[in-house]
């Protein structure tokens, strides 16, 4: 069959526009602003997109069993306040705070999963449910306060610190790249090579692609739903903890920023190489282009009230890249 230049041109689009448009991006900011085209402004990107892809990579995993986790944002909270509470009231080692803040997330992401695949309760409804309770949670175990080296507990000063071991994993480093961004390309290594080439990832595709036929085929879609929100909840939880390093405190709705970064990251990745679905290397795209777009846009003194409308709007342009008719050529049979 011969295929029209008009296709060719849709098909390009469909596959590439979005990588091209980074591209045009990256040399337009470095040819207007020669400082953006530094190896240190491009660590400096990567290292502030590093945590939103981190927690993006969970969400991508639940948007790919086709459920939704609007829980992160407070989960990411409740770790900020639970690993820099445990050091700073009770003088938990860095270890132990780590370790207290990835089962909360875990244990945040199991309930979800047990409230979608027990209980029955719609995906978005369910994790809206434990949205609103973690966040409150995070205000309760600190009554509302934010929690730092020298803050008071019950009337007196707290006995503990936030430890230079555990704020390294926030501001350290490993071969002059920070450790966030290390974290991020592993676990996006990770994820991406789970979801595409594994066969838990291929398990997890068919049940968001079409449940009730994967269940006729014997697989056990409940058990694979639940997992999916457990991993969602522990990465959300590596980014909260990360986070608590990098600030060295714990303040109160920190995480809830990134609920919306996090989402616009994992959507923007389904028009990555045309792949119209959930994708771990798309959506550290979608968190690079984000990045970029903004750091962008700060360097060129663009007001700060318009960055969200820029950032919906490319959004919206790559949804409509990623799914509409206008860029998908099909072929006749």
């Amino acid at each position: 069959m011969t295929i029209s230049l008009a296709d060719r041109i849709r098909d390009g689009v469909y596959r590439s526009g979005l990588l091209v448009l980074l591209a045009a991006l990256i040399v337009t900011f470095a040819v207007s602003l020669p400082a953006f085209g530094t190896p240190r402004n491009a660590v400096i990107i990567l290292q502030s997109v590093a945590i939103t892809a981190i927690i993006a990579l969970g969400v991508t995993i639940s948007l790919t069993v086709g459920g939704f986790d609007l829980s992160v944002g407070s989960t990411v909270s409740f770790v900020v306040m639970l690993t820099t509470a445990s050091q700073v009231y009770f003088e938990a080692p860095p270890v132990v705070a780590v370790l207290l803040g990835l089962v909360a997330g875990a244990g945040i992401g199991l309930i979800n999963g047990l409230l979608v695949v027990v209980a029955r309760v719609p995906d978005l409804l369910a994790t809206l449910g434990t949205m609103f309770v973690f966040a409150g949670l995070a205000l309760v175990i600190t009554a509302g306060q934010s929690v730092s080296s020298g803050a008071t507990f019950d009337g007196q000063p707290a006995p503990g610190r936030i430890t230079e071991g555990f704020a390294w994993l926030g501001r350290g480093d490993v071969l002059g790249l920070p450790v966030p961004v290390v974290v991020m390309v592993v676990l996006g290594v990770v994820v991406t090579v789970m979801l595409s080439r594994s066969r838990l990832g291929r398990l997890l595709a068919a049940v968001g692609g079409n449940a009730d036929a994967a269940r006729l085929a014997g697989v056990r879609v409940g058990r694979l739903k639940v997992t999916a929100y457990v991993l969602s909840g522990t990465l959300a939880s590596v980014g909260g903890v990360l986070l608590a390093a990098r600030l060295g405190r714990g303040d109160v709705g920190v995480g809830g920023a990134y609920l919306l970064e996090t989402v616009a990251a994992a959507l923007i990745g389904f028009a990555v190489l045309g792949a119209n679905r959930p994708n771990g290397f798309g959506t550290l795209v979608g968190a690079v282009f984000v990045g970029v777009l903004l750091n962008g846009l700060t360097m060129l003194d663009v007001p700060y009230y318009t960055q969200d409308l820029i950032k919906g709007a490319i959004l919206v342009g790559a949804l409509v890249m990623s799914f509409s008719a206008l860029f998908k050529r099909k072929d006749a049979s």
